[in-house]
């Protein structure tokens, strides 16, 4: 049975969960696997803008005019957010935060990592895994705190007592929750599809899996686009004057 569902002896749908491929160096162990595979999204967007770059034309098409229409949204995207006078700072970021998520997630449905064959465990996308979900949380946490820290100083502290002082301890419990439940959304939606179209290959070959393929590429697309929405809401949140608003109010 196993042999019919490979294809010259490739295995297509073969799963493994839990093995890993690791890395010792020194007293140091890197998961292998998601390094490979974040080095080859690195890569492909790298290209990517060299290629767009190259030759600038006043009338884009091709790529370049993908890269424009993809840098247009990620603008408007942080504008929404942050507000027009602070956002654009933060569009490097918030642009590379859904560029590195958007390909990690396509990488795992259409590049046929499982061809390569790995001494332990198989590659998958990057953000199938919770170690580059959590460090994409917590590189936003980081975020949203320096932008709280360099707009408001010392006076950012006096968000965790508004409107009243007894919110403090909900408000802290709250910056451990915010990446937290980016990191653990982003994974888990990622691992499951893997782990739904691994299992529908494995049972009914080629055209069944194809339609939750679909899907599993349009979700992706989604949990990209909450992320980077979040991340930068995050970031305008931690920069917004609530003093300011209120006085104008009095006004």
């Amino acid at each position: 049975m196993l042999n019919f569902l490979n294809v010259y002896s490739l295995p297509l749908a073969e799963l493994e969960v839990g093995k890993h491929l690791y890395w010792q160096i020194g007293n140091l162990k890197l998961h292998g696997q998601v390094f490979l595979t974040s080095w080859f999204v690195i890569g492909v967007l790298v290209l990517a803008s060299v290629l767009a770059s190259s030759n600038v034309k006043r009338i884009p098409s091709g790529l370049q005019n993908l890269m424009e229409y993809a840098l247009e949204f990620i603008r408007d995207l942080a504008k929404n957010q942050i507000g027009e006078k602070e956002y654009r700072p933060w569009v490097p970021f918030v642009g590379t935060l859904f560029l590195f998520i958007f390909v990690s997630n396509w990488s795992g449905a259409l590049v046929p990592f499982k061809l390569i064959h790995l001494p332990e465990g198989e590659l998958t996308a990057p953000t199938s895994d919770i170690n580059t979900t959590v460090a994409l949380a917590l590189l936003t946490s980081l975020a949203y705190f320096y932008a709280g820290f360099s707009k408001k100083g010392l006076g950012y502290f006096g968000n965790y007592v508004q409107p009243v002082s007894f919110m403090l301890p909900f408000k802290i419990i709250e910056d451990f929750t915010k990446p937290l439940s980016l990191s653990f959304r982003l994974f888990g939606n990622i691992l499951a599809d893997e782990l739904v179209v691994g299992v529908l290959v494995l049972l009914v070959p080629l055209f069944v899996p194809l339609p939750v393929m679909a899907l599993g590429l349009f979700t992706s697309a989604i949990q990209a686009l909450i992320f980077a929405t979040l991340a930068a809401a995050y970031i305008g949140e931690a920069m917004e004057d609530h003093h300011g608003e209120e006085h104008e109010g009095h006004h």
